[in-house]
């Protein structure tokens, strides 16, 4: 992380530092690939996102939104009237969008997830664990007839807020970028959470080298490892947890038992779980049973059954909290956008979104955009922005 945003993501968390700074002290970290000379507008990455905060869900509606802007909203984003004329001088559409193209993508993403962790401290106890899930996506509109579609590996908190991002390699997997996704987080009291792609001995030495815990999935691809925590006599272990719930037209019930164990071949862990999933379908009676097995380096009574429950749950559940929002809100898939950085900056704008609306207390983003799309006061004072 680049020396400027460590300093502001530690900053304490009481002081009024982010609020009055907001993005746009972040955003000063990101390199800016302009020829000196030819800089006539500042940073145009804070337009775009108060246009993605307001709903903007194309390159087509940004450049509208920055058309249409008040000149007041546009002043309060750092754009200055020409001194001699007094008109707002904004940039072209068409000039933000080769700028988002040729902006460097891990100093973009870092800045947002610097300012969403940022703003995440200040109601965060300082005792208390935090789930972090990673987890990919592709990004599907992105593909071409010569090139493959994008893949982007994410760091999320489990209420949806994007700490990190990074763009897996062409011809790779989401392996080698599970390190370098969270070099630049913080991972102080925190337990990752991911499937089973990423149960992988380097990177359970990586989590507690960095002080974090994990919670990971065991499957058949590491087949000592899972037949050792299957046999152990489940049956005989007391339940630590039991939910029944009922939605989306079935019924579901999940039981959660824990087993210490010291001797796993894996750093560090210290307690088997199994999950046992019941689902029953409302209309054709279908049953399913689903048995998952994980290990995690929480020692026995670290973590109640509960809290294990809903940490395994809550990793399941950022398909909705981040891939569905993306997909289907933002049309994320659907769009055109496939040339240079462009698919990964907009995906980065729509994780700053999807982050800021959660931290507002918006649980349905698409009402969230059109609300905040009815006022320009809405997302500039997301942004931190208060003119």
């Amino acid at each position: 992380m680049p020396v400027a945003l460590e300093h502001l993501a530690r900053a304490p968390s009481s002081g009024p530092l982010i609020d009055a700074a907001g993005l746009r002290l972040f955003l000063d970290a990101v390199p800016d690939p302009r020829d000196r000379r030819g800089r006539r507008h500042p940073l145009s990455a804070l337009l775009a996102a108060a246009a993605v905060l307001a709903g903007a869900r194309s390159l087509a509606a940004i450049g509208e939104w920055i058309t249409d802007a008040s000149r007041w909203a546009v002043r309060t984003l750092g754009f200055a009237p020409d001194p001699l004329t007094g008109q707002m001088m904004l940039p072209h559409p068409a000039a933000v969008r080769r700028l988002l193209a040729r902006l460097d993508g891990d100093a973009m993403d870092a800045a947002i997830g610097a300012f969403l962790s940022a703003r995440a401290a200040r109601t965060r106890a300082p005792d208390a664990l935090r789930p972090i899930a990673v987890d990919g996506k592709t990004v599907r509109g992105s593909r071409t007839r010569t090139t493959a579609a994008i893949s982007l590996l994410a760091a999320m908190t489990h209420s949806g807020e994007v700490l990190a991002q990074r763009q897996v390699a062409d011809k790779s997997n989401e392996i080698p970028s599970f390190a370098p996704l969270l070099d630049d987080v913080d991972l102080t009291r925190a337990v990752i959470t991911a499937d089973a792609l990423h149960t992988r001995h380097g990177h359970g030495t990586y989590l507690r080298s960095r002080g974090a815990h994990y919670t990971a999935v065991v499957k058949k691809n590491h087949p000592g490892l899972f037949g050792r925590v299957r046999a152990l006599p489940w049956r005989e272990i007391t339940l630590d947890h039991y939910e029944r719930t009922r939605a989306h037209h079935r019924d579901e019930i999940r039981r959660l038992k824990t087993a210490a164990f010291a001797h796993l071949d894996y750093p560090d862990a210290r307690q088997a779980l199994q999950v046992v999933r019941w689902r029953r379908d409302r209309g054709s009676g279908k049953l399913s049973i689903e048995r998952v097995y994980l290990i995690t380096s929480l020692p026995p009574g670290a973590a109640t059954g509960a809290q294990l429950a809903s940490w395994i749950r809550g990793h399941w559940g950022i398909e909705h909290l981040l891939h569905h929002v993306r997909d289907r809100t933002f049309r994320e898939d659907d769009s055109k956008v496939r040339s240079a950085h462009l698919p990964r900056t907009v995906a980065s704008l729509h994780n700053l979104a999807i982050g800021l609306h959660r931290q507002d207390g918006q649980k349905n983003i698409a009402a969230a955009l059109r609300r905040a799309a009815r006022d320009y006061r809405r997302p500039l004072a997301l942004l931190g922005l208060t003119g």
